[in-house]
């Protein structure tokens, strides 16, 4: 095989990016919970993003407890958890494979790749990841929550590749260009693929530190098997 691992990102690739107007929606759902202005709120929100994703905020509860410190605004328990709930519920809501993941994965498994997952992501995904279908198909999910550290950091990339057992060169990495993702990749020697499917191209599908990318392509992850 001219390959043995696939590491996959997750939002954009495994599963749709949620659009900047439904995050949005979100967080002003919360803002109203809280009885905090909702465009503070909102943008705090994002702010905040490297701090959920490296694991220094590490529950919504505690998200949202920093932002209304910021913002002078107090709440009640009862409040807390109803906010807590609706950004759960959008995480969880957002964590349906594409039509393709599942007989892609499946794919890779009974073809004896090994397959990982690096996701940069705050801690409602790993809370809920074991009750996705995509959980029994990933051998080794890696959540930059967890870890501490988030893309492109190369100890992120390190990390998967030694829990997969597999050389960096031994590796395609495919995702759709956040956190300058596939430049990390590439840069540690992983063979890195662009993920932009059409219905997200003229979207407002909401991306973090997203990347120009010249390399190698794909529309659907079916599209995948070619490459390996």
């Amino acid at each position: 095989m001219k390959y043995k691992a696939v590491i996959f990102d997750l939002f954009g690739t495994l599963i749709d990016t949620s659009s900047r107007a439904d995050y949005e929606r979100v967080l002003a759902q919360m803002a109203v919970v809280l009885k905090a202005p909702r465009l503070e709120f909102t943008q705090l929100w994002f702010d905040t993003f490297d701090l959920r994703t490296t694991g220094a905020l590490t529950s919504p509860e505690g998200n949202i407890n920093y932002i209304c410190q910021q913002l002078g605004v107090s709440y009640t328990d009862d409040q807390l958890k109803r906010a807590s709930a609706i950004r759960s519920n959008f995480t969880v809501e957002s964590l349906i494979p594409r039509p393709d993941t599942l007989a892609t994965l499946g794919f890779l498994k009974a073809n004896s790749y090994r397959v990982g997952l690096i996701s940069d992501c705050s801690s409602e995904v790993p809370a809920a990841w074991k009750n996705t279908t995509m959980a029994s198909l990933i051998d080794v999910p890696v959540f930059s929550c967890v870890e501490g550290v988030k893309k492109p950091d190369q100890r992120i990339y390190q990390r998967a590749l030694q829990r997969l057992v597999v050389q960096a060169k031994e590796c395609l990495y495919v995702g759709d260009g956040s956190s300058h993702e596939l430049s990390g990749a590439q840069k540690i020697g992983m063979h890195p693929v662009l993920i932009r499917v059409p219905h997200e191209i003229n979207s407002d599908a909401y991306r973090i530190d997203e990347e120009e990318w010249y390399g190698a392509t794909i529309s659907a992850l079916t599209e995948l098997m070619a490459l390996l």
